[in-house]
């Protein structure tokens, strides 16, 4: 079976749970109402008490609670890590956990319209394959146990992964056929690419805060097309962890490895040119391209590899089309707070 949303099944548990029409309702004491009342304290807009909507259908509506209670059953006492974030990033685990939900929830309700089903043998099978991954049933089962994870809330989530990957299996199949056009197009493309970059995150701001922060870069690339030092303007300005210190730098990634269009600057700008602002989930960028490299094995050598590659690239891009038309005929709204 094609991979469409390819993940292990447990860590994204929490992502493919699909509540009922009627909101859910945190029962008063529970370890999910606890965990909803300390988080609210930084986003009131979380409160047990309110049960606010977070995502809106013609058909169904995703809550506060809705997420609080997946987020529980999904992952156990590894959901009291939101305790510990802060309210910019309680907002971005809220907004992106019920965005999934709720895209999941259309799949999963579009797949039994269809006709869709997952036998028991089925199911069997793919629950051995979790306990071999595991190493044996025992650690499986002590895994879920460690962490307060119902093991009938796996099974049940499993079924479900099942149903909705069979369901893209037979909807997105004919769409992702490699052809020797597309082999021969991708051997020939820059392999890796070498840049330093400057992130300044928007995620959680507001749409005045993203005017501000966008004006912010304008500058700075202002100053990085005049002729300033990138490395140290890395330094100074860019919010990305991972690479700040190092001048920005992230050496030799592969296609398909950054946000699409991060990648998409980082293979067309010229070498030893700098972008325009790039807007990503994250935030704005700029970057310059220091260097980028070609393949260098003999293509019979690497042709499974990039047939692979390829079949993912258009398994995403078709799987990203299919859930956007799904989200745009269910009238789909995310609330912001």
């Amino acid at each position: 079976m094609k991979k469409y949303v390819i993940f292990p099944i447990l860590a994204v548990l929490l992502l493919v749970s699909c509540g009922k029409k009627e909101k859910t309702s945190l029962q008063k004491g529970s370890p999910a109402y606890k965990l909803a009342s300390a988080v609210s304290v930084k986003v009131p807009y979380l409160s047990p008490g309110k049960n606010n909507v977070l995502i809106s259908t013609k058909d169904f509506k995703i809550t506060s609670d809705d997420v609080f209670q997946t987020l529980y059953a999904s992952s156990g006492n590894g959901a009291e890590q939101l305790k510990a974030m802060g309210a910019d990033r309680l907002k971005q685990v809220m907004e992106q956990t019920a965005a999934n939900l709720a895209e999941k929830k259309l799949l999963l309700e579009s797949a039994k319209k269809a006709g869709v089903s997952v036998s028991e043998a089925e199911l069997d099978s793919s629950l051995n394959q979790q306990y071999k991954h595991a190493g044996g049933k025992e650690k499986f089962m002590g895994f879920l146990n460690k962490r307060g994870i119902d093991p009938d809330y796996v099974k049940n989530d499993i079924h479900k992964v099942l149903i909705i990957q069979k369901y893209l299996d037979k909807e997105l199949s004919g769409q992702t056929k490699v052809t020797e056009a597309d082999i021969q197009k991708a051997y020939k493309e820059d392999k890796t690419a070498t840049v330093r970059h400057i992130l300044l995150l928007t995620q959680g701001k507001s749409d005045s805060a993203k005017k501000a922060i966008r004006k912010k870069m304008e500058g700075i690339l202002a100053r990085a097309k005049s002729g300033e030092n990138f490395a140290k303007l890395a330094k100074e300005y860019s919010e990305d962890k991972g690479s700040k210190e190092n001048g920005g730098l992230y050496k030799d990634f592969g296609r398909g490895r950054m946000v699409k269009p991060f990648e998409e600057a980082a293979f067309n700008t010229p070498i030893g040119q700098i972008s325009g602002i790039i807007q990503t989930r994250y935030g704005y960028h700029i970057l310059k391209v220091i260097n980028r490299k070609k393949e260098t094995r003999p293509l019979k050598e690497v042709r499974g590899e990039l047939e692979r590659q390829i079949k993912q690239q258009k398994q995403k891009e078709a799987y990203n089309a299919f859930i956007k038309k799904l989200k745009k005929d269910a009238g789909f709204k995310a609330i912001d707070f």
